[in-house]
C-alpha cells in the first residue's frame, strides 16, 4: 500500500516509518522541514495553513494520521488541521484514514484531550472511511513526567493516580495491523500490559536510578483528579501490549543506576 505518514519525526512516527517499511508498504513522510531518508520519500506540508496537503495525499492509498501539537495551536493543528488533511485525502481518493488519539479522551476533562476527541470527531464525518486507535501513555512520557515532577528533590503526585503505559513500537503495530485490515468505522482502544498507581511506577522508577529522593503525596483536586484516580487514563481493552514499565526500565537504565 501506498501510505501517507502525518507526525512521521515524531516519538511515535519514528518507530512505525520502519514498521510500515518492513510489512512492505510505500512510505510517504510529511514533515514541516525538508529531511531525507533512504527509503521514505520525505514531503513538507502543514497542517495549520494547508500548504502542500494536496500534493502529499496525491496517489497516496492510504493515511496514517499521527500529528499532534500538545502545546501551542492544538485547535488549529490538531482539529482544523485533521479536517484539512481528510478533505485534502478525500480529494484525493484515499481509502482509509487511520488516527490516532488518546485513551481518556472522552473522560478526562484536559484542554488537549478535548482537542483529541474533536479531531476524531472531525475524522469520523470526513470523506474518508476511517479507523480511530486510542492508546494509553508511552513510558517515555510516564519518565518525562516523573522527572519534572523531582526537579525540585521530592518526587510529587498524586499517589493513587493509576496509568497504564504501552510501548510505542506495540503501537505502531497495531496501527499497521489496522491499515492492513481496511477502514473499520470504529474506535479501538490498546494499552499496555498492566495497570499501575503513580506510587507503584514512582517506586521502581527510583530503584532503576538507584536514588532515594522521597514521594511526595499532593492530591489532584476536583473533577480531573477523581477521573484519573478511577482510571481514565486505561482501558480494559483487549489484547494488550506486552512490554511492562520495568522491561522500559531495564532498557534504560541497565544495571548503572542514576540519580
Amino acid at each position: 500500500m501506498r501510505v501517507l505518514v502525518t507526525g512521521a519525526s515524531g516519538r511515535l512516527g519514528r518507530v512505525t516509518l520502519p514498521r510500515l517499511r518492513d510489512e512492505g508498504h510505500t512510505v510517504r513522510a510529511v514533515s514541516r522541514r525538508r529531511r531525507t531518508d533512504a527509503g521514505v520519500e520525505w514531503v513538507t506540508a502543514d497542517l495549520a495553513t494547508g500548504e502542500g496537503l494536496a500534493a502529499a495525499v496525491d496517489g497516496m492509498e492510504g493515511v496514517l494520521h499521527l500529528a499532534s501539537s500538545p502545546n501551542r495551536r492544538t485547535h488549529e493543528i490538531d482539529v482544523l488541521g485533521t479536517r484539512r488533511l481528510a478533505l485534502a485525502a478525500g480529494h484525493a481518493a484515499v481509502g482509509h484514514l487511520v488516527y490516532i488519539s488518546i485513551v481518556g479522551v472522552d473522560r478526562v476533562p484536559l484542554g488537549y484531550y478535548r482537542h483529541k476527541l474533536a479531531a476524531e470527531q472531525v475524522v469520523a464525518a470526513g470523506p474518508v472511511p476511517w479507523s480511530v486507535l486510542r492508546a494509553t501513555q508511552f513510558p517515555e512520557f510516564l519518565e518525562d513526567l516523573l522527572r519534572a515532577a523531582s526537579r525540585l528533590g521530592p518526587v510529587f503526585g498524586d499517589p493513587k493516580v493509576l496509568a497504564q503505559p504501552v510501548d510505542p513500537g506495540e503501537v505502531a503495530g497495531r496501527l499497521a495491523g489496522m491499515l492492513a485490515a481496511g477502514p473499520s468505522g470504529r474506535i479501538e482502544e490498546f494499552g499496555g500490559p498492566e495497570v499501575l498507581r503513580y506510587d507503584e511506577a514512582v517506586r521502581a522508577w527510583r530503584e532503576a536510578r538507584r536514588s532515594r529522593r522521597p514521594l511526595l503525596p499532593v492530591r489532584i483536586p476536583g473533577r480531573l483528579g477523581r477521573e484519573l484516580r478511577v482510571g481514565g487514563l486505561t482501558t480494559t481493552a483487549t489484547p494488550t501490549g506486552t512490554r511492562t514499565w520495568a522491561d522500559h526500565l531495564a532498557d534504560t537504565y541497565g544495571g548503572t543506576g542514576r540519580r
